[in-house]
């Protein structure tokens, strides 16, 4: 059996004869309401063969639809990229615009995101961008430019709540994800590491670069220390250096992703906050843990 999960932002709402066409379109079994304004699912014998059509036509009217196995939905460890997936913006991006050169690094970094460069060339050429930057600057990013992406918090702590372990790897900073990861109520965190000299920036990072076959390690290796294999795992991120990870998870998700990203991982939600992760996971608004 697959469960089909249609979500749409919480500001918005799930129209029920949308849902009611649709399953009726299918031969789907009764709709189950996870969220009475924004979410719904029912089950299906198989999956459509016009599911891409089916997922585009309901993307223009604001709705993500994901369908996946029934069995398994709930995953036992969620391991997360940061930048534009858990967090709203792009921190090496933030640190270069406070630097004076911001638009200069964001091109780098959307041509990155995009597999259009090679990550770790890309993320050295950066980091060299930055070099003489006071240290402090990296604090004072973190208080006034990094917001928290809609619904994350809730993400982490439902799942934690129900016994998923939270990982949060990115390609970015350690300086960042150690606050990030701690605000959010993740249980650890892997990233690069600035070098630091005289309390300023170097413009080198530690070697080897995590990229994306650091998370794919990272997703090997969390499997194994906590006994339970790929198909247990909830990916999710935005950039060409997340789709190792995204295809080798039993759940990949590209979240609000880079082209690319989308035409290659499984699974995408474009529109609903982080909060869809846990619809798609059969969690109903009720059992939603607020911190």
């Amino acid at each position: 059996m697959f469960t089909l999960t249609l979500v749409t932002n919480p500001a918005m709402i799930l129209a029920p004869a949308l849902v009611r066409a649709l399953r009726d379109a299918l031969g789907g079994g009764d709709a189950i309401w996870l969220d009475p304004n924004c979410a719904a699912e029912f089950a299906l014998a198989k999956v459509p063969k016009n599911l891409a059509e089916i997922r585009a036509s309901l993307s223009i009217e604001g709705v993500d639809l994901l369908c996946q196995p029934s069995a398994g939905r709930r995953k036992k460890l969620l391991l997360a990229d940061m930048d534009s997936t858990m967090i709203q913006q792009e921190c090496i991006d933030e640190l270069a615009a406070a630097a004076g050169i911001g638009e200069k690094v964001a091109a780098i970094t959307a041509r990155a995101m995009n597999g259009e460069l090679d990550f770790e060339a890309a993320l050295r050429e950066r980091v060299a961008l930055l070099k003489g930057l006071p240290e402090p600057t990296i604090g004072e990013v973190l208080a006034r430019r990094i917001t928290m992406m809609p619904g994350g918090a809730t993400l982490v702590a439902t799942m934690k709540a129900h016994g998923a372990y939270a990982a949060l790897v990115s390609g970015g900073f350690t300086a960042f994800t150690g606050a990030v990861a701690a605000k959010l109520g993740f249980d650890e965190h892997r990233a690069n590491t600035l070098h630091v000299e005289n309390a300023a920036l170097t413009g080198t990072v530690a070697e080897p670069i995590l990229g994306r076959e650091a998370k794919v390690a990272a997703l090997e290796d969390l499997t194994a220390k906590l006994a339970i294999t790929p198909a247990d795992v909830l990916a999710i991120g935005d950039g060409a250096n997340d789709l190792g990870m995204l295809t080798r998870a039993g759940l990949g998700v590209a979240v609000h992703a880079k082209p690319v990203v989308q035409a290659q991982a499984n699974h995408a939600i474009n529109h609903g906050d982080l909060t869809a992760l846990l619809y798609v996971q059969g969690y109903a608004r009720a059992d939603f843990v607020t911190v």
